[in-house]
């Protein structure tokens, strides 16, 4: 063996490639970690991946810092007994000793009031654990880096769809039209995102970004719309009025795979006033009524055929004044105008019509339908899906603000009128969402159960 061969081999035997999942944001892309000699060198991404097929991203390379960052801590740190709070004088310590700290400390509150105990993690992935550490040490209060990014959305969605984007499900970009973005970094969904926006645009899609600033994604939108941060709801309630307007939404959809049709106590006298009318019903389906328009009755369970009523006001036998959610909703943006969102958005009126026209569109001209068999809930089988192509993704932008979590039910009851849900070319769930979703705390004054919806969750 030449002196060259012996060196190469040398070195093949001193370098490895491991592979693994990166973490350094929520996206969770394949990569290969180089090592030599056991030290990582570089990181890249994993071309047999099936998420990000190779794609790297910035945050992703620079993992390795996580590894050797001089600012990474190593040894545990106390403040020096002669320091005052503040100013960030520390000392190292040995672990018997922080373990005997923490011991005496927890061990009181435990003792005493667990309650008192409040733990926040930052972005380290171990929210599970940390989690499961405080439920059984007994304290509600703690809390992560999810907190202060995203809960709102995730929170406002799954309480309305059943699911959020991003690790919940996302948009069908292979199949959709029109893709709008709203409140995205470009960490959000990152390299899946980049990957699919690419073959989106080059098949003739058509992206729209609305943001307070032109950065990153929005950079290579084909329509940039600015607009004043935290007002993305009023936007999305204009919308739902020119829907409403045109009577541009999918009746079909929301009157059979959410709980618009469901009626709405309406008696100001009555407890349970603002509440669904729950059924005698033990289907979990059934779990409120509706009214059926061809016997003119409240009625627990949708016949074949026949549509319940989505809106109008009625009244049960016991005279008892009811209407449908969709109908409650309706009345809510009565008032709602594009020219009212454009006072409090900062986006030109026509721009919010021709938005909202765009989507009319797409919801009467070019839905989609695949030959796929598949049963729904209610046990019909259908012969194929329909959507309307129009995908929507959104993060923190919404959810960093004290209406986030309103804001960000607005667009999933957008999402739920247009019918571009769970559909070709919209939202599509990720197993195992959607789920059912959690019940509501019932009103201090009623004695009734809990009921399973609110009455504008517009729910699956």
């Amino acid at each position: 063996m030449t002196k060259m061969k012996r060196k190469t081999k040398q070195l093949d035997e001193l370098l490895e490639i491991k592979k693994t999942t990166c973490y350094m944001c929520a996206c969770r892309c394949g990569i290969r970690v180089h090592l030599r000699n056991g030290e990582i060198r570089y990181i890249d991404g994993n071309p047999e991946h099936p998420l990000n097929q190779g794609v790297i991203c910035a945050k992703g390379a620079s993992g390795i810092m996580k590894q050797y960052s001089p600012a990474r801590l190593t040894v545990p740190l106390k403040r020096k007994e002669s320091s005052e709070r503040g100013k960030a004088e520390f000392e190292p310590i040995g672990w018997e000793e922080v373990f005997e700290i923490l011991a005496n400390r927890l061990g009181h509150l435990r003792a005493t009031d667990p309650k008192k105990f409040a733990l926040f993690t930052g972005r380290d992935q171990m929210q599970a654990l940390t989690g499961l550490f405080a439920k059984q040490f007994g304290t509600p209060n703690y809390a992560a880096h999810g907190g202060f990014c995203s809960v709102n959305m995730a929170a406002g969605m799954i309480y309305t769809l059943g699911g959020s984007f991003w690790e919940f499900g996302g948009p069908d970009l292979d199949k959709a039209k029109l893709f709008i973005m709203i409140g995205t970094a470009e960490d959000h969904h990152s390299n899946p995102m980049k990957i699919a926006l690419s073959k989106f645009k080059r098949s003739g899609g058509r992206f729209i970004a609305i943001n307070p600033i032109r950065t990153g994604y929005a950079a290579i939108a084909d329509e940039w719309i600015a607009i004043k941060p935290g007002t993305d709801g009023a936007l999305f309630m204009a919308i739902l009025y020119l829907l409403f307007k045109h009577d541009a939404y999918d009746h079909q959809f929301v009157a059979r795979y959410s709980n618009a049709a469901g009626l709405v106590n309406l008696d100001p006298d009555s407890p349970q006033c603002g509440l669904l009318v729950a059924s005698d019903s033990k289907d979990p389906l059934t779990p409120h009524l509706w009214w059926d328009p061809e016997t003119n009755q409240a009625v627990t369970d949708h016949k074949a055929g026949v549509l319940p009523a989505l809106e109008g006001e009625y009244q049960l036998e016991d005279g008892t004044p009811v209407a449908p959610v969709l109908e409650l909703l309706r009345r809510q943006v009565t008032d709602c105008t594009p020219e009212w969102a454009a006072d409090i958005t900062g986006i030109e009126s026509s721009a919010i019509i021709r938005l909202a026209r765009e989507m009319i569109a797409l919801f009467k001209e070019q839905r989609i339908s695949m030959p796929i068999h598949w049963t729904d809930s209610w046990g019909v089988h259908h012969q194929q899906v329909e959507g309307t192509p129009v995908a929507f993704h959104a993060m923190r932008g919404l959810a960093a603000h004290s209406n986030g979590f309103q804001t960000i039910r607005a667009l999933s009851v957008l999402m739920t009128m247009l019918g571009t849900i769970d559909c070709p070319g919209g939202f599509r769930h990720k197993a195992p969402y959607p789920q059912m979703t959690p019940p509501y705390a019932k009103p201090p004054n009623s004695s009734e159960s809990i009921r399973i919806n609110s009455p504008l969750s517009m729910g699956h």
